[in-house]
């Protein structure tokens, strides 16, 4: 027993004190199908010496008047242990374990299985409930469709599911993962520790992992908005004015932010100055590029964004990344416009007027986005056409053919 304890305080983290408590625990249990109780039971276990003492107590009766085995003795079985008791006094007396039988010792070791293993599960949830939101490194046990299946150092089973998955990860068994302990479930009792390398809160700890200065306090990450292996957007603000938060983040020749674009499969990482200033803040969440002016509606949180005709596409960004990114970010919904130069603006009509040849389901969409006029279409662009006002490109493409038909003519 000496050596047991010692091997469950180093293999399964349970102490010498909660082994023993879990001895005594399971040792009643047998002894109460037995008996039917076990409240005149009473469990020694010595972890010093390995060993243990069962005493069962029971209350001398008259001999014609045993209605209870277990709880009582009669006279004459009392006088057999000593001649001196005397009917009311109690009689504790050795139990020898051993003594009731295969059936009775395989019962005390299923029970005793079943308690460590719940010691076990308890020790296991406690220990991930509070790294939740660290990272942490587990080795590749086994790959499935919908989930990885992880082995941290002391064999723990971690899950990978495929939609905490960065799109570009492959991983093979036996290569390392670096994740964060995103929450512990613990359903019937069975924990069930999920991983994630898309959370925001990943690329968080891996910034602070490589900015002393994060860990230091000088610096903090107010906002973060991603798009997992494809693009971030990082809002942070310095505490010293002798900083510069976005230079920090991102190291002399970009060698901060190297590191941590490797591990999240290349996701490009935009670093921008935090500010409360809303309309600032918008404009450098459309970082590059470069904004003429902002209508900001502070109760619908929207924001109306003017540019010119060339800095359309970089505001709008590849598939709309950066412009979705933005809103993330300053969340805002942000709607783009083009600038019309000046001496270029012609009599704008309303797109009502244009029912003979649009659909009328087709322009209610595109009125829904807050677009009424055949110019603000058209100067609207296009991915937004599609994208916000959820119609086909081949739609958008025939609408805005005869809108400029319109004034071409």
């Amino acid at each position: 027993m000496i050596e047991t304890f010692k091997e469950f305080k180093e293999t399964k983290n349970i102490d010498r004190t909660t082994l023993v408590s879990v001895l005594e625990e399971s040792f009643r249990n047998a002894l109460a199908k037995i008996y039917g109780t076990d409240e005149n039971i009473d469990v020694i276990v010595n972890p010093d010496k390995g060993d243990f003492e069962i005493y069962r107590t029971r209350t001398v009766t008259a001999d014609d008047e045993v209605t209870d085995e277990n709880r009582q003795i009669s006279l004459t079985a009392a006088r057999k242990i000593d001649e001196d008791y005397e009917i009311g006094e109690e009689v504790s007396e050795h139990v020898e374990f051993e003594k009731f039988g295969r059936r009775a010792i395989l019962n005390l070791r299923q029970t005793l299985a079943s308690k460590i293993l719940e010691l076990e599960h308890e020790s296991l949830y406690n220990k991930y409930k509070s790294r939740v939101g660290e990272i942490v490194s587990a080795e590749v046990y086994q790959v499935w469709k919908r989930e990885i299946l992880l082995i941290d150092n002391e064999n723990n089973e971690l899950i990978l599911p495929k939609t905490e998955q960065i799109p570009a990860d492959n991983y093979r068994k036996g290569e390392t993962i670096r994740a964060i302990v995103l929450r512990v479930d613990n359903e019937n009792g069975n924990p069930k520790i999920i991983l994630s390398r898309t959370s925001t809160v990943f690329l968080e700890r891996l910034l602070e992992m490589e900015v002393p200065e994060i860990n230091e306090g000088l610096i903090s990450i107010k906002k973060i908005a991603r798009m997992p292996g494809e693009r971030a957007k990082i809002a942070v603000e310095s505490y010293d004015d002798r900083i510069d938060p976005v230079g920090a983040c991102v190291g002399v020749k970009g060698n901060r932010v190297h590191g941590i674009v490797r591990e999240l499969c290349n996701e490009n990482i935009d670093v921008i100055n935090y500010t409360t200033n809303t309309k600032l803040l918008i404009q450098r969440a459309l970082s590059p590029a470069k904004v003429s002016s902002i209508n900001i509606d502070e109760e619908a949180r929207k924001a109306e964004v003017f540019l010119k005709p060339e800095e359309v596409s970089l505001a709008i960004g590849r598939s709309g990344l950066n412009i979705k990114l933005a809103s993330m970010l300053t969340e805002y919904t942000i709607d783009v416009f083009r600038e019309i130069e000046e001496g270029t603006e012609e009599e704008d009509i309303y797109l009502d007027e244009f029912a003979d040849e649009i659909d009328t389901w087709v322009i209610d969409a595109i009125k829904a986005i807050g677009l009424d006029t055949a110019k603000q279409v058209i100067n609207a662009p296009r991915e937004m056409l599609i994208e916000k006002a959820d119609l086909e490109e081949e739609t958008v493409d025939k609408v805005l053919e005869i809108l400029k038909a319109e004034f071409e003519e």
